[in-house]
């Protein structure tokens, strides 16, 4: 999901004097997030990196496009961004302290990690933003172990799955073939940036599960994408109907689970968990 916040500010009647360079501008803004120049942090935050393609977007933004377009234009997607605009003779030299003094708020926004800034004789706009850099928070060799607790524990409560009761049941356990199928689909979903329990050959789950070598009397299969952790993937099946009733299925004994991730892709991370019960 962008979070985008556009600040705009004009500078009237202002007296500066002398004008700094671009990297002197650079400069003070990172000085306001190390705690220097007038904004205080905890502590000092990481210094943003001078980003050449958020420069000919903030060029955009002087043309008066918008920041999401101006952002496309320039090809960077971003997990968050804002820009601000100065409007003043003589800006330059001053605009750390005008920054500090109205703007520490978001300079400060820990999760940037990159800024362009482009300037006129009058203007300056600056944009920050933190590029679209999806990344699962443990490896997946810790990642599968800590969904199967998970979905052990939610089997080991009575629920409702929509409007539908399911006692509790009995714990799955691991499934390395299982979780070999999941990693193929996920793997296919982050590659090619789709979402579906219908592979891109026409397969279905139960397809994928036979074609993988796994001979069972029941299977099933949840999906989720842009979940960066296990618990929020196994949250989502646990508030979604169809896919609650798969990890309340008492037919099911074992299940496998994987995730992909590909920056490129719409979601960036997707997740599949295959479910079975060998014949």
């Amino acid at each position: 999901m962008n979070a985008r916040l556009h600040i705009a500010a004009t500078l009237v009647a202002a007296s500066f004097c002398g004008s700094a360079a671009a990297a002197d501008l650079y400069d003070s803004v990172n000085a306001l997030r190390a705690g220097q120049g007038g904004c205080t942090v905890a502590k000092p935050l990481t210094a943003l990196a001078r980003q050449p393609v958020l420069e000919l977007a903030a060029q955009a933004l002087s043309r008066g496009v918008g920041l999401p377009e101006a952002l496309k234009d320039a090809d960077y997607r971003a997990t968050t961004s804002f820009s601000i605009i100065m409007s003043g003779d003589g800006l330059g030299e001053k605009a750390g302290p005008l920054l500090a003094g109205k703007y520490c708020a978001q300079i400060t926004n820990s999760a940037l990690a990159e800024i362009g800034l482009y300037q006129d004789e009058r203007h300056l706009w600056i944009l920050m933003a933190a590029p679209f850099a999806p990344q699962v928070a443990m490896p997946a060799e810790a990642a599968g172990p800590r969904v199967l607790e998970l979905i052990n524990r939610a089997r080991a409560q009575a629920r409702n799955c929509g409007s539908k009761l399911f006692k509790a049941v009995k714990p799955v356990k691991w499934s390395p073939l299982l979780a070999e199928i999941s990693a193929r689909h996920a793997g296919d979903m982050a590659q090619n940036s789709y979402f579906s329990h219908s592979g891109r050959d026409g397969s279905t789950p139960a397809a994928r599960v036979t074609r993988g070598g796994y001979k069972f009397r029941a299977t099933g299969e949840n999906i989720a994408a842009g979940q960066t952790t296990p618990d929020e993937a196994v949250a989502g099946w646990i508030k979604s109907p169809p896919h609650c009733e798969n990890l309340m299925n008492g037919v099911f004994t074992e299940m496998g689970v994987a995730y992909a991730v590909n920056r490129t892709s719409e979601m960036g991370v997707y997740w599949a968990q295959t479910f079975g019960t060998p014949r």
